[in-house]
Formats: structure tokens, C-alpha cells, sequence
């Protein structure tokens, strides 16, 4: 017995299972089956600044808006964010337009996730990011109310966890030259193509490192051909797969390539949430899961699990993000063979300390929740 208690209390499940009973200042706890305060939500705007300017196939930006969002309960926050590249179709505006329209506060047990959640998936079609925001900063408070990081809540091994690639975008060969210079921390390297020098970055790529390459085309390729006989060429430049070749809606183009293709065919813009799972198998390998895309941590844990028992390939991948919404990701980057988790690193003002990379490899924190805390200098929610 005093062996079991030890465990417990140094695992911080000494209250029973996973939560704890209600804390000195009121929250809710299992155990206690007493009701806390209200749930209440905060957010603001922030601008994210780009270390590089980020090239893709089809746009260029310096810049990331993103919604920043705060999830309290008597004591305890968790913190959630969306991220709002162009292509996603969602501005800070729709977000906090969107977050403003919710009444959180009806509930006073933040651990009845599947109730709160319907309720904001329910209140409005799409809106993905910024549901994403409530439901990250959902789970980052359970867990930091429990005491544990979500990996530990959902029974992940952290030693499982994937490297991760480091993301190159679109330049001229020096600058993609010196950027990868810079990425030689780095396993393995995502390069984007799609633009009329693929073959000329990943030369570029090549004269300086030798390390495994991802390529994303961002739909860049229209001609079947011309895209087989590319990948056939990346192959042999140590390329282990690519993601989105062709427009989204080239379904029987893209079906056809991946059933030629030596490499791997991973679906990014072609996925958007759970429902576009099924109709994916066939047409492609693997899927790209994003939490901004997706609507969240509930949502991707239940695409991994579809993905699986179809025998696609996972890869978890993210948008330029502070380290709250890439930590979250990471906390799910066991369950996946490849992570595209960099967002972070993209940055030069991210406000959390969150998820690390050593040696290339995604270590996850042994902070609570998603295991992000805000930077001592940090103001954005005071």
C-alpha cells in the first residue's frame, strides 16, 4: 500500500484514475462530484512574425494572424490558439466573432469534453480554427486540473514520439542553401515545390545536405505524367514521400498516381475533417492531420483511429503556430509515422514555451495539459 500511494502521488493521479479532487479554490474534481465555477473564455488577435518569408506553390507571407484563447475555471487556464493562414478562409475577425457567440459558462464541469464540445461544433458550420481554439484550451485546462500531460490521460509512450521535418519554402537556390544550413539540427527536411524549379531546389537542397526529404507541392502539379515522372526522380534524390501533388479535386488523377507512385502519396488540402477520411482511401496513402483544419484534439484522435483501421498512413502537420497549438499536436505525435511539426520554429515571437526538439526528435513536455506556459514577459492575456 505505501508503494501504491507513492506511485500515485508521484504520478499525480493520487486522487484516483486521472483527476484530482477539487482543489483549495473550488475546481472541479471527480472525486469531489461538486460543481466548480463557471467555464469562463477569453481570447485575443496576435500577429505572428515569420523568421523567413514563406513561399508556397500559389502565395507569399512575412505574417500569420492568429486568435490566442484562455479557458479558466477557478484557478486553472488552459490555453488554445487558431492559427489563420489565406488558404483557410478564417480571419481573426470570423474567430472572435465566432468565439464571442459562445456561452461557455452554462458549464461548470470542464471534464464532460464530448457535452462542451457538441455544443461549440454544433453553434455554427465550419469555423474549424476556432473551434480548433476551444478545444485545445479545453484539454490543456483538464490536464493541467488533472496534473498530467494529455499524452499520459491517453496512454502514449513519449519515447514514440516522431522526428519531426524542418520546412524549407520556395527561394532562390542560395537562400534555400543557407536555410538549410541553418535546419542542421534536423533530420529529416520538408521542401515545398510546385512552382516551375522543383528540381532546382531540391539541387539545391542536395549540394549542401544529404538527409531524408518530404516534398509538399500544395496542389503545384496538374499533369499525371509530368508528376509520376518527377517522384520518380525525387526518389532517387532520397525523397520518402509527397504530400499534396495535384489540385484537390484531380481525385482520379491523384488515385491513378498513387497506384504507380514509388513513393508514399499524402493528402493535405484534400483533408479537411473526420468525414473525409473514407473518401480518401484509394485515392492516396496517408493523410496530413492539422488541428486547425480538423477542429482540434478530439477530432484528430478520432481521425487517427479511422485512418488506422483502413491502413493509411498518419502524419500530424501544423500551420505556422505558437508553441501552444504545435505542443498540442505533439502530445498525438506517437500515434503518427511522420510529424510535420515546425511552426513554432518558423517564428520570432512566439509568447509559450512549449514542445522541444532535440536531435531532430519531438520531445514532449512533463507539464500538465498540452505543456505550454506563457512566457514570463508575456502580457497577451493580462
Amino acid at each position: 500500500m505505501v508503494e501504491r500511494r507513492d506511485f500515485l502521488k508521484k504520478t499525480g493521479m493520487a486522487a484516483g484514475a486521472f483527476l484530482v479532487t477539487a482543489s483549495g479554490d473550488g475546481c472541479i474534481g471527480r472525486i469531489s462530484e461538486r460543481k466548480s465555477g463557471p467555464l469562463k473564455l477569453a481570447f485575443k488577435p496576435y500577429e505572428l512574425q515569420l523568421r523567413h518569408v514563406f513561399t508556397l506553390a500559389g502565395n507569399s507571407r512575412t505574417t500569420t494572424p492568429v486568435i490566442l484563447t484562455r479557458l479558466s475555471c477557478d484557478g486553472f487556464s488552459g490555453y488554445g490558439e487558431a492559427s489563420l493562414p489565406p488558404y483557410l478562409g478564417e480571419t481573426q475577425e470570423s474567430v472572435m466573432h465566432f468565439l464571442d457567440s459562445l456561452d461557455l459558462t452554462q458549464f461548470h464541469d470542464p471534464f464532460l469534453v464530448e457535452d462542451i464540445l457538441d455544443y461549440v461544433f454544433k453553434s455554427a458550420p465550419g469555423n474549424y480554427a476556432a473551434k480548433a481554439s476551444v478545444d485545445i484550451a479545453l484539454h490543456d485546462l483538464i490536464g493541467k486540473i488533472a496534473g498530467l500531460p494529455l499524452y499520459r490521460l491517453w496512454g502514449l509512450n513519449p519515447e514514440d514520439t516522431p522526428d519531426t521535418s524542418f520546412t524549407i519554402g520556395i527561394d532562390e537556390p542560395n537562400v534555400v542553401q543557407e536555410k538549410v544550413k541553418e535546419a542542421s539540427a534536423y533530420n529529416i527536411l520538408k521542401v515545398k515545390l510546385g512552382r516551375n524549379n522543383d528540381r532546382e531546389m531540391i539541387t539545391a537542397v542536395r549540394s549542401v545536405s544529404n538527409v531524408p526529404i518530404c516534398v509538399d507541392v500544395n496542389q503545384g502539379w496538374t499533369d499525371r505524367q509530368l508528376a509520376l515522372d518527377m517522384i520518380f526522380w525525387l526518389k532517387d534524390q532520397g525523397v520518402v514521400f509527397v504530400e499534396q501533388p495535384m489540385p484537390k479535386e484531380s481525385i482520379d488523377d491523384i488515385a491513378w498516381l498513387t497506384l504507380n507512385s514509388p513513393l508514399p502519396v499524402i493528402a493535405d488540402e484534400a483533408l479537411q475533417a473526420k468525414e473525409d477520411v473514407m473518401s480518401l482511401y484509394g485515392v492516396y496513402s496517408g493523410i496530413n492531420i492539422k488541428l486547425m483544419k480538423c477542429g482540434g484534439l478530439r477530432a484528430a484522435r478520432e481521425m487517427v483511429t479511422l485512418a488506422k483501421a483502413i491502413k493509411m498512413e498518419v502524419m500530424f502537420g501544423c500551420m505556422t503556430e505558437t508553441s501552444c497549438a504545435v505542443s498540442a499536436a505533439s502530445q498525438l505525435s506517437p500515434l503518427a509515422r511522420w510529424g510535420d511539426l515546425d511552426g513554432n520554429l518558423l517564428i520570432s515571437n512566439d509568447v509559450f514555451e512549449g514542445v522541444k526538439v532535440v536531435d531532430g526528435k519531438i520531445i514532449l513536455p512533463d507539464r500538465p495539459g498540452v505543456g505550454v506556459e506563457l512566457k514570463p514577459e508575456s502580457d497577451i492575456f493580462k
